[in-house]
């Protein structure tokens, strides 16, 4: 798998509001192991959204992970123009920060947001242009996300398009072994 398509949850459905929230480390921790191997097993584009969450904390692991693997790239695609614009400011800037650091970004509808379709739309163009795709998501617990696990769930009865499903067990795994790792004195900084 060349391109992997990653999204999940938004930063709210996990009560997560704050860089430093013990569960973002332990996400971030999951997400780089998640995504160490897929770079070890060809990934080389991680492309991802702008949402608050999942999305923009992949991207941040995807840059950080590029320091180890300077061939991977990142790219940030958006459903449409102007994206976040009615964000708070500290939002805003995290996204437009994000937006000059990854190798590529570009709006899938040049338009404005209008409806609904063009989510759809969205959702269609990261179906096409990537091999694959990975959710934090858990069946159990429905969110945002339970949109994009429908459509890939969906494309997959007609097309081989792999879907790994990062639910809360495995984040507990995580959580666990990120636990023992910090109690043997591994500082993740």
């Amino acid at each position: 798998m060349s391109r992997l398509w990653m999204s999940g949850y938004r930063s709210y459905e996990l009560s997560v509001f704050s860089d430093q929230d013990d569960k973002l480390k332990v996400i971030k921790y999951a997400l780089t192991r998640y995504l160490t191997e897929q770079i070890e097993d060809g990934m080389d584009w991680l492309i991802t959204g702008g949402q608050l969450g999942v999305e923009q904390w992949c991207a941040e692991v995807g840059l950080d992970l590029k320091k180890t693997y300077p061939e991977l790239k990142v790219a940030m695609m958006l459903p449409y123009a102007e994206f976040g614009g009615r964000w708070n400011e500290n939002n805003q800037a995290k996204l437009q920060t994000l937006l000059a650091q990854v190798d590529f970004h570009a709006a899938v509808s040049k338009q404005t947001y209008e409806n609904p379709q063009q989510l759809k739309n969205y959702q269609e163009f990261m179906l096409t242009h990537t091999d694959g795709a990975a959710l934090v998501y858990d069946p159990d617990n429905l969110g945002k996300p339970s949109y994009d696990y429908d459509i890939i769930r969906s494309f997959n009865e007609e097309h081989p398009y792999p879907l790994t499903v990062i639910d809360f067990d495995w984040l507990q795994e995580s959580a666990n072994e990120y636990a023992e790792k910090q109690n043997n004195g591994f500082n993740f900084e």
